[in-house]
């Protein structure tokens, strides 16, 4: 049987994790220092051709890239979440869904990712925030010809 702490621990990573992607989407890259990660986070999206490193580096390139000229629209939509808390400890194996709508030109192509969050999490004084993720490639759907995912 699951403590009272370890419920309340789930869903405050689980608040995390959706904020996450509401700010993402929302394309308010800044607040994730604040929200989101730890100031030492090692983040690794290279998989899917992006940044890997510190939270500078992972913020320059999320500021760079998801922008509403790139991709107008996007949702990470999360699932699975597969939680294990030890202390002040956590780690986390998320499924994520991510459609992507795409500025090509004057044209727009929607594309499909679908991965999981490898995580880890520590709780701090502002609360539970990532301290490393890593994404792991499931599968693409329509991606546009240029990109080599």
């Amino acid at each position: 049987m699951l403590s009272h702490q370890e419920i309340s621990d789930r869903f405050e990573i689980q608040d995390l994790l959706y904020r996450y992607s509401e700010l993402i989407d929302g394309k308010e890259i800044d607040a994730l220092r604040e929200e989101v990660f730890t100031e030492d986070a090692f983040i690794d999206y290279s998989v899917f051709g992006g940044s890997k490193g510190d939270l500078d580096a992972t913020l320059a390139f999320l500021n760079k890239v998801m922008t509403p000229s790139m991709f107008p629209n996007t949702q990470h939509l999360v699932a699975n979440m597969q939680i294990r808390i030890s202390g002040d400890q956590a780690t986390g194996r998320i499924m994520c869904l991510n459609p992507q709508e795409m500025l090509i030109g004057e044209d727009k192509q929607v594309f499909f990712c679908g991965l999981w969050y490898i995580d880890e999490y520590r709780r701090t004084s502002a609360g539970w925030r990532i301290c490393r993720r890593e994404e792991e490639k499931s599968w693409v759907h329509n991606t546009p010809d240029f990109m080599d995912l």
